[in-house]
């Protein structure tokens, strides 16, 4: 089964994915409801954990495919799947949104993980972006090792400004 026809499936059932997305916001906001004030206590931080899982970890890829399919594929924003690209990025905002107001991100298990993915994604983006926009590899005769070594070292100091810039 190849990407498309997962998308093609989705969106032939949008049921399934619809009840997935509308779902975790709603656990969210009844977690929120139930363990008002406790919600960086055991229990509740480890359901906030798994249902930021849940919903990021589709939101980021929805991000990624949006970003790809306009950036490198020059794809037309009207043509965009709202099952597959709009919806997990509208249904993370809502989850992130439910969470912070009972729970500290900071205190959530595996958070900084997530934060340190969407880091490195955004960080890679911009990279192959600008690579493409300003075809590097096509008028510098440069062996590719050391083309990796430049990117994983625009990488590194891409993660060192973040980080600073955040702290």
């Amino acid at each position: 089964m190849t990407l498309s026809e997962f998308f093609d499936y989705l969106g032939s059932n949008p049921i399934v994915i619809l009840a997935y997305f509308i779902g975790i916001p709603l656990t969210a906001l009844l977690a929120g409801v139930m363990g008002r004030g406790e919600g960086n206590m055991s229990p509740w931080k480890y359901l906030y954990a798994t249902l930021i899982y849940l919903v990021c970890v589709p939101g980021i890829f929805a991000v990624a495919l949006s970003v790809y399919f306009f950036l490198f594929e020059r794809g037309n924003i009207m043509n965009a799947n709202v099952l597959v690209q709009i919806l997990p990025i509208i249904s993370m905002v809502f989850t992130l949104a439910i969470i912070r107001r009972n729970a500290t991100f900071e205190l959530i298990p595996g958070f900084g993980k997530l934060s340190s993915l969407m880091t490195m994604i955004g960080s890679v983006f911009v990279l192959m972006y600008l690579l493409d926009r300003i075809h590097l590899i096509a008028w510098v005769n440069v062996p590719v090792q050391y083309l990796i070594l430049i990117v994983a070292g625009l990488l590194i100091a891409f993660r060192y400004g973040f980080k600073s810039l955040v702290s």
